[in-house]
């Protein structure tokens, strides 16, 4: 019997669980075996790979689930291991066609590593892709979400508000930070659905360079601009990004000591951002003395394994269903993308990654689109000249905080 694999490699993302699924139920249905391979890619790497055969009763208990029933990991094989460890009698043996991966670039890329390896090796086998992560950050054509960007936005809002009611009850501040590696999508996202007072990601300091005192004086912007409105309580939400984009010499300015991950990536989740930019904000705000409360939230491993939303669940079964589509028509090496109209095509990397450094841009927020610039002008509080003469009595130098002079903007 031919067969397919199907893997999930990175971090979780909802939806997960609905694409392995969907794959599932479609290949089931015209004859194929599922394998599914737990621990990523680490178990194309082993004399014994960890699988589970999934058959219709299992995808069907799973798919509207979150997390993944697959176990993922972030293991990126080095030339050693594909010289030295490839298990290629996994798929001699199991008849295997197809290798489905999920996951984010790196795991595009891998997959991609294989194929070609296994082309060499005179066993060729086609490789399809399904994108997703929740920080929106694939540059995915027509303006389309990665699958779990939703899912998350949602669930972060929900934590969000909550904490925004908090702060009106208690009539102090809290400082929110949400994940986003390189793009503020997720931060923005939930800062416009909660009305946040004020909202900070990297794509805002596109004239002037990121630092700590920028982004500390962006949120006392807008403590100050509440107080000269009358509002003692208030919320503001960073993406992670920021901090990503720190010089190393901020870096150590605000007391993060990162370790990095097997991509080189700095592990962000290890350290609270929330927990470090409120004590530098406390700070700040004790050097004014001005009499604020403000209180960290992190808002980040909390959103990844939730379970779906209904735009999630239709879209990822999509993408699922939309790999065989792909595979029945002898597509290989690509992605599967589903555009807003839901209409499946192949994406290839190669059509998305820097001609130079062959590697996948991320797509940030676009800060010229009416989206981002309404609800910087009209749903955000901060200084601007106007607010000199009643923020005097807070601070001897309001114009230090005005927004668009911090920004160079």
């Amino acid at each position: 019997m031919d067969a397919i694999a199907i893997l999930t490699g990175g971090g979780p993302a909802p939806g997960m669980n609905t694409v392995v699924g969907s794959v599932a139920k479609t290949f089931l249905k015209q004859g194929y075996r599922v394998i599914g391979l737990h621990g990523g890619y680490s178990g194309l790497f082993n004399p014994s790979p960890k699988t589970t055969d999934i058959d219709f009763l299992l995808a069907d208990d799973i798919f509207n689930r979150g997390g993944s029933f697959l176990t993922m990991s972030r293991f990126k094989p080095t030339d050693k291991n594909f010289e030295e460890d490839f298990n290629l009698d996994f798929f001699v043996k199991n008849n295997i066609k197809l290798l489905v991966t999920v996951g984010g670039d790196d795991t595009a890329s891998t997959a991609n590593r294989i194929a070609k390896f296994l082309e060499a090796k005179k066993y060729p086998i086609a490789n399809i892709h399904v994108p997703k992560t929740i920080d929106n950050d694939l540059p995915l054509p027509a303006g389309s979400p990665t699958f779990g960007y939703q899912s998350a936005k949602d669930m972060g809002s929900i934590i969000a508000r909550t904490v925004y009611m908090d702060a009106r009850t208690s009539a102090n501040w809290f400082v929110v930070a949400a994940m986003g590696r390189s793009a503020g999508h997720l931060a923005f996202g939930i800062g416009t659905a909660c009305h946040y007072p004020m909202i900070v990601i990297p794509e805002m300091f596109n004239k002037t360079t990121i630092t700590v005192e920028k982004i500390v004086n962006l949120v006392v912007s807008s403590i100050l601009k509440r107080k000269v409105m009358g509002i003692d309580y208030g919320a503001a939400i960073i993406s992670e990004g920021v901090f990503h984009s720190l010089s190393d010499e901020e870096i150590k300015k605000s007391g993060i000591h990162f370790s990095y991950d097997d991509h080189g990536h700095p592990e962000l989740g290890k350290v609270s951002k929330a927990h470090i930019f409120n004590e530098m904000l406390e700070k700040k705000l004790k050097e004014l003395g001005l009499k604020v409360k403000s209180r960290p939230v992190e808002i980040g491993y909390e959103v990844r394994c939730q379970t779906p939303v209904a735009y999630d669940l239709v879209y990822c079964s999509l993408l699922g269903m939309g790999v065989y589509k792909l595979f029945s028509e002898g597509k290989t090496g690509c992605m599967v993308y589903a555009d807003p109209a839901g209409q499946i095509s192949p994406l290839y990397l190669k059509d998305l990654q820097d001609p130079e450094t062959g590697k996948i841009p991320p797509r940030l927020v676009d800060i010229n689109s009416d989206k981002f610039t309404q609800v910087i002008n009209n749903l955000l509080n901060y200084i601007t000249p106007d607010d000199y003469a009643a923020a005097q009595k807070y601070v001897a130098n309001p114009a230090d905080y005005d927004f668009r002079k911090i920004l160079n903007w």
